[in-house]
């Protein structure tokens, strides 16, 4: 998830009406056309290696992140150096920032995806007539693009789990993140991919900036059928229109902001822990964002929740609200550091709000009766729903264990929630000769 233009100069980037086909966009064109094919050519290794030869390239990868640790870090420093020049926000700074801490979780999330347990390829469904049977077949997808915030981690997250499922791809950050992407994809991945007899080809980053690259991205369908999407609202669902409009498949994250509602039997002590924690990260998708409190305690707990707040250096949004009641404050300029307080009669109306004003990504219930529990849990409709526990656990890898591309919330059949390596297939049917149980 990426902040709005006038906080990350990203959205800009994707935004627009197209005004006739300029030199930029053929040029552009022409360079996801090249990645596109390039990573195509070198795709057959991916599908051609024992899976724990894709293991070792994961672990591979997790070493050269190690050795060359100072490379990344010294090009991250440039990336985020200009990005405070250019007075960009602090969350999307956060976003951006590499440090020892993070570039050690990558490299641990990368052990631990390779300890994962492949897929099984073929799967039998059941016997038909003739001596004959119906198996479910595995098929990578061949090329998937992805277009993403800046925030240099998730080329890792995301080339990871393409190896992972036997995917080549193209990736496209955000402009300020080109300078720790390269250095990410030229002296880690590659390296390491060639080193366990992958072609490095096979994933290809994009390092034009401007919105016309990631246009380019979504209008290839026989080259790159399927893009990920992530960043700002506005941006990824311009993307996901113009992929539409060409035949290509998208897998959008693009909005978030978190909720979680206090029910009047919530234990306070937990409550304020749950929304803490919640707060931890505000650059986030999941992070707080709407605070509902059932009108019960609403006396008591509001004055403890904006004392929280101003510890944490958060603003509260108060009844009355000048704002729509699930504004993602995550991409408002300035006003990142903000929560909405609203008050809520029971379980079903909390979760009912939940449900039409926010996003759908998460939302959490604190409350020690059951019954109430249970309405809420049963009412939200959104991809994470959690009792007594934070919407910060809507995430690949806390969740699942699993480095995750982004998070599905489309309420349509699909991958929906953190999106892995496991969702990045085609099912194919394969009716063949039953063979006789040894």
């Amino acid at each position: 998830m990426a902040s709005k233009a006038s906080a990350t100069g990203e959205q800009s980037e994707v935004t627009g009406e197209r005004a006739g086909v300029s030199a930029a966009e053929h040029e552009a064109a022409a360079a996801v056309v090249a990645a596109g094919q390039a990573a195509r050519a070198a795709a057959g290794q991916l599908r051609q290696m024992p899976a724990e030869g894709l293991d070792e390239t994961l672990r591979a990868i997790a070493a050269r992140l190690g050795e060359r640790e100072a490379e990344v870090a010294a090009a991250n420093s440039r990336d985020v150096q200009a990005a405070k020049a250019e007075g960009l926000a602090s969350a999307f700074v956060d976003r951006l920032t590499l440090g020892p801490a993070r570039i050690a979780a990558m490299a641990d999330q990368l052990r631990a995806l390779a300890g994962v347990g492949a897929e099984q390829a073929r799967v039998r469904v059941r016997g038909l007539h003739d001596g004959l049977e119906l198996q479910e077949w595995r098929r990578p997808v061949g090329v998937i693009g992805a277009n993403f915030e800046a925030r240099p981690n998730v080329v890792v997250d995301i080339a990871s789990q393409l190896i992972k499922s036997r995917n080549a791809g193209v990736l496209r950050t955000g402009s300020s993140a080109i300078g720790s992407a390269a250095v990410l994809i030229d002296d880690v991945v590659g390296p390491a991919m060639a080193s366990t007899g992958l072609d490095p080809a096979a994933i290809q980053l994009l390092r034009s900036p401007g919105r016309q690259t990631a246009f380019a991205l979504v209008r290839e369908p026989a080259l790159i059928p399927l893009v990920i999407l992530r960043g700002s609202g506005d941006s990824t669902r311009a993307l996901a229109r113009e992929a539409a409009l060409h035949g290509v498949r998208t897998l959008a994250h693009a909005d978030g902001g978190a909720v979680i509602y206090l029910d009047s039997s919530a234990d306070q002590k937990l409550a304020l822990q749950l929304i803490e924690s919640s707060l931890d990260r505000l650059g986030v998708c999941n992070r707080l964002n709407l605070l509902l409190v059932n009108g019960d305690i609403w006396e008591v707990m509001v004055p403890l929740v904006t004392e929280l707040a101003e510890r944490l250096g958060v603003a509260v949004s108060l009844p009355p609200h000048q704002h729509r009641l699930g504004l993602e404050w995550a991409l408002e300029a300035g006003s990142e550091a903000t929560i909405t307080v609203a008050p809520a009669a029971g379980a079903t109306e909390a979760a009912g709000i939940a449900n039409t004003e926010t996003s759908g990504l998460a939302a959490a219930v604190v409350a020690e009766d059951a019954t109430a529990a249970g309405q809420f849990l049963d009412t939200y409709a959104g991809t994470g729903v959690f009792w007594n526990a934070s919407p910060r656990l809507l995430d690949g890898f806390k969740l699942l264990s699993l480095p995750e591309t982004g998070i599905n919330i489309d309420a349509v059949p699909g991958p929906r929630g953190p999106v892995t390596f496991r969702d990045l297939y085609l099912r194919q049917y394969a009716v063949v000769p039953r063979r006789p149980a040894v």
